[in-house]
């Protein structure tokens, strides 16, 4: 039996991010440790998922270089290696801060299809002094 064969389209917008700096290192390859959870697939009135089209970096001042790893988790604790899977990595160079100059954005490509509850969460391989601000932007089915 065929499965969907009509492509479908996300209902409306889904834009999250964690409100907390992103700027704490974390080593651990597994999704283990503290983690950022940027994204969480809807799981209201029987919601199908979510489609995540990508994820927006934002350095929040002056930062040593770093690599920001992400993950998908699947709706259970991140501290259990096994309900995360590393998904994608993007190296962010250092950065100063500056009053007349843009930070640029610094954007991943996901465009992934995420079940209902399971979360994006997110990481630094190196500690950085401003942080990060993260936003995924997606949609909902």
């Amino acid at each position: 039996m065929p499965a969907n064969t009509s492509p479908i389209f996300s209902a409306k917008g889904a834009i999250q991010w964690n409100p907390a700096i992103l700027s704490a290192a974390n080593t651990a390859k597994d999704g283990t440790g503290t983690v950022a959870t940027v994204f969480v697939g809807n799981t209201a009135n029987n919601n199908s998922g979510n489609f995540v089209h990508k994820l927006i970096a934002r350095s929040l001042g002056t930062n040593v270089a770093t690599v920001l790893r992400v993950f998908i988790n699947n709706g259970s604790a991140n501290a259990t290696a096994a309900n995360n899977s590393l998904i994608a990595e993007m190296t962010l160079p250092a950065t100063t801060l500056s009053e007349v100059a843009a930070q640029f954005e610094y954007a991943l490509a996901l465009n992934l299809a995420l079940p209902p509850g399971y979360k994006l969460n997110v990481t630094l391989g190196t500690g950085v002094a401003a942080g990060y601000a993260v936003t995924v932007i997606g949609g909902e089915y």
